[in-house]
């Protein structure tokens, strides 16, 4: 699989996210105060390395905050589907860039460094 196929798709669930948010009339104050919250799951590593990787890919895999979209929309919740929105925009664009779910021996090796280009 190509890694730049991987970049490109984290594009488009970046762009999807906000068309959708945008879709239904969220508040761009709020998508901009809680963009970056799921980066606070970074905190697990004043544990140690393994708490770290663990809360921190908890934060940024798409199960939860598709969990809590399903849940927004099975309850009429508007504020939890913005939620939703803006943690799955977060996650896309952190795909985007390069940033990938952590393994528990280092920061900085991720599962889209053993991606390689095939392209």
């Amino acid at each position: 699989m190509s890694k730049a196929l991987l970049h490109f798709e984290g594009l488009a669930v970046l762009l999807a996210s906000l068309y959708f948010y945008a879709h239904e009339g969220g508040s761009w104050w709020l998508f901009f105060l809680c963009l970056f919250l799921p980066d606070l799951s970074i905190l697990g590593y004043m544990f140690n390395k393994k708490a770290g990787a663990i809360s921190y890919n908890a934060g940024h895999t798409y199960v939860l905050p598709l969990i809590l979209l399903v849940l927004s929309m099975m309850w009429h919740h508007p504020l939890f589907l913005s939620l939703s929105l803006i943690w799955i925009a977060h996650i896309g664009m952190d795909r985007m860039v390069g940033y990938g779910l952590k393994y528990p021996d280092h920061f900085k090796k991720t599962h889209l460094q053993k991606v390689k280009n095939t392209y």
